[in-house]
């Protein structure tokens, strides 16, 4: 699918080792500034401007990754979702579902009926049984990283928030767990036996939850001798999740799943609210950065055809229309309003990068299946990842609970209007 002929930007580029690590570096400068430009100027969340950036150099023929993903590009973007999901994880105290148990039953129906209406839509349009189980499975994940940085530039926070916070951290563990248990029959055309299913299923979080446990277990110990807004500490916690990710998948589990556990885990052991150091906030927002500057860029790299377009129409609105039903017809007990149900749901809307790591995994595992799921998977990340950046915004700002960004919000204090420095 993405096997084209080197493109002139690639074959100039390639003279040097060097040259790689400079496209790199120039391409996130330019996508910060877009960010920061569309956000100040336009109005509009951030990562927008990163996407449109790395959807620009990928149509461009840009090759700073090789797909399916491999090496160092995989690395980084396993990494980038880990940090992501492990703060995703610690905002999930276990015990609320205690006093809720309702947000449960709202994310297992939320997340069943997103997999069948997708499944039941592609199988419609004639694709094979492979394919169409591994779209949607795909289709079940929403995107924490969108969601979470877009909360993140707004200072968002409320029942809307949190809650599509919590859904899309816990559809984004269902799907990791099938996804990755799947990859071990993708090439099969038959149903696989449920039992086999679940136990493949099983394995992989359970494998998930040890490394996870792991993780936590360490964080703890660290935690008790280092101050955790410090510099060092920053460097202990990164080290360690990038650590234990990378045993994932030697061990038959997933990384960002042993993240998103190690984070949940850590939660319970420290039930007060989450201090994220200042400096490791820096480093996410780096590697946020390059994550959607590679989803976008892998994702434009596909072959765009009308052949493929009804199939990417008919999946997104199929997921979109499946996450608003499930969500207002299980909002009732839920904590929340029928109306507020329908915001968080539009919430939900974005997929980006796990979903490109799903899609990259099924490409590994069977190049024929993989394929195809990634000429129509690519193209929804892609649209989903922008117009859901913008559908959250939107739905922050609707439910009151994000103001609009000053235009100056960015800028030194004395620069600001009406500001003296000082």
């Amino acid at each position: 699918m993405l096997d084209k002929e080197p493109s002139t930007w690639a074959h100039w580029m390639s003279g040097s080792q060097a040259l790689p690590a400079l496209e790199w570096a120039l391409l996130l400068a330019v996508a910060a500034l877009v960010g920061h430009l569309a956000q100040r100027y336009a109005r509009i969340p951030k990562i927008v401007g990163y996407a449109a950036v790395g959807a620009i150099t990928g149509m461009a023929g840009f090759t700073g990754a090789a797909w399916p993903l491999q090496g160092i590009g995989l690395f980084l973007l396993e990494l980038g979702i880990a940090v992501v999901l492990f703060e995703a994880g610690a905002r999930l105290p276990l015990r609320w579902f205690r006093h809720n148990p309702m947000v449960l039953v709202q994310s297992a129906a939320e997340s069943l009926l997103t997999f069948v209406a997708a499944f039941a839509a592609l199988r419609a349009l004639g694709l094979d049984f492979p394919v169409v189980r591994a779209l949607a499975v795909i289709a079940v994940a929403a995107s924490p990283a969108v969601l979470m940085r877009v909360v993140s530039d707004l200072r968002a926070s409320g029942p809307v928030t949190d809650r599509a916070i919590a859904l899309t951290t816990l559809n984004t563990l269902y799907a990791l767990t099938i996804g990755t248990a799947m990859l071990r029959s993708i090439d099969r055309a038959d149903a696989v036996p449920l039992v086999a299913s679940m136990v493949a299923s099983a394995s992989v979080l359970g494998v998930s939850l040890l490394l996870g446990g792991l993780l936590a277990g360490l964080l703890t110990a660290a935690l008790r001798y280092m101050n955790p807004t410090s510099e060092d500490t920053t460097i202990v916690m990164l080290a360690l999740i990038g650590a234990c990710a990378a045993l994932a998948a030697p061990f038959g589990g997933s990384a960002p799943l042993v993240a998103l556990l190690g984070g949940i885990l850590l939660k319970q052991i420290h039930p007060r609210p989450w201090v994220w150091p200042r400096q490791l906030g820096t480093a996410a927002s780096m590697l946020t950065i390059l994550m959607f500057v590679l989803v976008s860029s892998m994702a434009a790299q596909a072959d765009w055809n009308l052949g493929i377009a009804w199939a990417v129409v008919v999946l997104i609105v199929v997921r979109a229309l499946a996450k608003m039903i499930s969500l207002v017809a299980t909002g009732i007990g839920t904590g929340i309003s029928l109306k507020k149900s329908l915001w968080v749901s539009g919430a939900l809307l974005p997929m980006s990068s796990v979903a490109l790591l799903l899609t990259s995994q099924f490409v590994v595992a069977s190049h024929t299946i993989g394929s195809q799921v990634a000429n129509i998977a690519l193209p929804v990340i892609l649209v989903t990842e922008l117009l859901g950046a913008v559908l959250v915004t939107t739905v922050l700002y609707r439910t009151g609970e994000a103001g609009k960004p000053r235009p100056d919000a960015d800028l030194p204090s004395g620069e600001r209007s009406g500001g003296n420095a000082s």
